[in-house]
């Protein structure tokens, strides 16, 4: 007990017990370059969870908004002084608060020994308002388009890759501090497909108007619609890889695609890679015979669906009408 009275006093040597029994400290406590009133009034077992914590009008001003961290303090605080280098803390701290934030950008606060968690406080609100376009941008996007990456985009992502159809898709990559902007943008899919897309994009680049929103740039600049949440599903564009017959592999989507008109199967690069190498490209190969075979399989199914069977109900209709 003496001990931590002895740092108590050392710590805070205007801060004093006003009787013997020791229940009653009063005295200034500095903060932010000033000293300001305090009274604390211990119950007899000297429990500090049980205080009542008194001070001036100006110091409550400085407190105010943290009345919730003051009460947790002192119920987990073993004693007076434990309390009291709280307290401190949160007053006056030594350094500069590590924050964790998600936000597309670095977070660095500006602080000084006066600092307090009132003034960090008020520099991430003044960053959360600079966010807020890009935000509003990104938004857009996964509201009113089909991202097929990331599929739980967190505040922090500045990527998306879209839909667009035919096995094709956009990677775009926004810059957070001018969203509207062209974004970086890199196409996915058959270069029968794509190639026309890298023209107009080439072509109409001109047009592109920081005043109007990211998304209503790419229609005008690509001059397409990208297909719409309301009317198809996502099932629509997320096709299987023809050599692993999986859509998600560690992480990853399909992101190469058959050149061919006729097929159009995207793969994974990495199963693309694998095979490659695999007993020097003879079982590369082999998965090019079940790719043709898996992407025959493929169009006599929509065959057997779009023609055949149409056919033969319509045969078999004429044929009990008769």
């Amino acid at each position: 007990m003496a001990g931590t009275e002895g740092s108590l006093l050392r710590q805070f040597p205007l801060f004093l017990p006003q009787n013997r029994a020791k229940t009653v400290y009063e005295g200034f406590i500095s903060a932010q370059g000033k000293d300001f009133h305090l009274r604390i009034v211990l119950p007899e077992d000297l429990q500090v969870k049980n205080a009542r914590l008194l001070c001036s009008w100006q110091l409550k001003a400085i407190l105010n908004g943290y009345h919730q961290i003051v009460q947790q303090r002192m119920q987990h605080s073993a004693d007076l002084m434990s309390f009291m280098m709280e307290l401190k803390m949160i007053l006056y701290p030594a350094e500069s608060p590590d924050c964790f934030v998600d936000f597309p950008v670095p977070f660095s606060i500006s602080w000084t020994p006066q600092g307090s968690l009132i003034s960090i406080h008020s520099q991430f609100l003044a960053a959360l308002e600079s966010l807020k376009a890009f935000w509003d941008v990104m938004d857009e996007i996964d509201e009113k388009t089909w991202v097929l990456e990331p599929e739980k985009p967190t505040r922090s992502a500045t990527a998306r890759r879209i839909a667009l159809g035919n096995n094709a898709s956009i990677n775009i990559e926004v810059d957070p501090r001018h969203p509207t902007m062209l974004p970086e943008c890199c196409f996915l899919g058959a270069d029968h497909v794509v190639k026309p897309l890298g023209i107009k994009l080439s072509r109409n680049i001109h047009l592109w108007d920081p005043e109007n929103s990211l998304l209503q740039n790419l229609k005008d600049v690509l001059e397409i619609d990208f297909p719409a949440r309301g009317i198809l599903e996502k099932s629509d564009f997320t096709m299987d890889c023809g050599i692993c017959y999986a859509y998600q592999l560690d992480g990853t989507i399909p992101d190469q695609v058959c050149g061919n008109p006729q097929c159009g199967q995207p793969f994974h690069q990495i199963c693309l890679y694998e095979v490659k190498l695999k007993n020097n490209g003879k079982t590369f190969f082999f998965q090019l015979i079940q790719h043709r075979k898996y992407a025959y399989l493929k169009y006599m199914k929509k065959f057997v669906y779009s023609v055949v069977i149409p056919f033969c109900l319509n045969f078999f209709y004429q044929f009990i009408s008769k």
